[in-house]
């Protein structure tokens, strides 16, 4: 019985070396001496030689100076690797893709073809007026409390805006609580949709957002304000917008400009993704750098047709390109944004 019970003890170290050391040091090693880039992470550099991220994993970039991902369900975490698995009927999903058309789609044809649709949008906003009844707001609230409250939930600044309402309207707090027998201490997030219809009816053709100022001080002072008009209108209101306009002819975007991927970290978009934000990203540079706009654009498209390749060295599919690179390469051409 020691006999059996020493071979297997001598087996049992046997699979340790070689499965746990040597076959992981012999993988390593290979790795380190034929293919150092991708054993390493796939990693690029900046202009300072610092890493800055994979290209394998897309990252967010919000800056109009840069070229923008898609969208990304767990918010470009790659140790949250997961799509949205929205069907096109749900609503969480047509908003997704309607606040991302709207301070950019475009008129395809007509006397207003190649113009925005947002101050349009802000415009028809201003009358509120939805399907013939007042208070788009509180229209939008009631029908989409998911999206109410997620705008509370969205920033500390908006559920402190919240909680200050509810300081100022205890009766409509009360009569919530009245009706809501099993939420005795609602949240802000609970009252967001008598909080918007409340809003709504004290200042229609208004939206409660973030509005950045020069304090006293002379710092930038951030606060919650009704506007009229600006990204969040544009954005959260063009569905309804649409709704009321479905005659406007508009031009098609790229899909992959407002849809996810399988893992919602996909590094590359189609080259036609990244025409279609060339304007917005050679504009915005040319204003930084006060250059001419058409010598930017052509820069920049000389830098994404350089960096577009399809699968398989080019035999198959439709080209791409990845989004890191390409702004690395705008970062070294030209410098940090202002």
């Amino acid at each position: 019985m020691l006999r059996q019970i020493s071979k297997s003890i001598l087996l049992l170290l046997f699979s340790v070396v070689i499965c746990c050391i040597a076959y992981p040091l012999v993988l390593w090693a290979i790795g380190q001496a034929a293919f150092p880039f991708q054993a390493n992470g796939s990693l690029l550099q900046g202009p300072d030689g610092k890493d800055v991220g994979s290209k394998l994993i897309a990252q967010p970039f919000t800056k109009d100076e840069y070229f923008q991902p898609r969208p990304s369900s767990p918010s470009y975490d790659a140790s949250a690797s997961a799509s949205s698995s929205l069907a096109p009927s749900n609503y969480a999903l047509r908003d997704r893709v309607a606040r991302t058309l709207g301070p950019i789609v475009t008129y395809r044809g007509g006397a207003k073809a190649g113009k925005q649709v947002a101050p349009d949008v802000e415009a028809w906003f201003q009358k509120d007026s939805f399907q013939g009844k007042p208070h788009i707001v509180a229209q939008w609230a009631d029908q989409h409390n998911s999206l109410a409250q997620a705008w509370v939930n969205a920033d500390p600044k908006n559920g402190a805006y919240v909680d200050e309402w509810t300081k100022i309207h205890q009766a409509i707090v009360a009569q919530w609580i009245k009706d809501n027998p099993a939420t005795p201490k609602p949240k802000a997030a609970d009252l967001a949709v008598v909080f918007f219809k409340d809003f709504s009816n004290t200042n229609p053709g208004r939206f409660p957002s973030s509005v950045t100022k020069t304090g006293p001080d002379g710092k930038p002072l951030t606060a919650i304000e009704p506007v009229k008009d600006g990204s969040d209108v544009q954005s959260i209101f063009f569905e309804m917008w649409r709704e009321e306009h479905a005659d406007a002819d508009l031009q098609d975007v790229p899909g992959d400009l407002v849809t996810a991927s399988a893992s919602g970290l996909d590094p590359h978009i189609s080259l036609q993704n990244a025409e279609f934000q060339l304007d917005r990203v050679a504009a915005k540079w040319a204003a930084n750098l006060k250059r001419d706009p058409a010598a930017i654009r052509k820069e920049i498209e000389q830098i994404i047709q350089k960096n577009a390749s399809a699968p398989w060295g080019g035999l198959i599919g439709e080209q791409f390109v990845n989004v890191l690179e390409i702004n690395l390469e705008l970062r070294k051409l030209y410098g940090a944004p202002s």
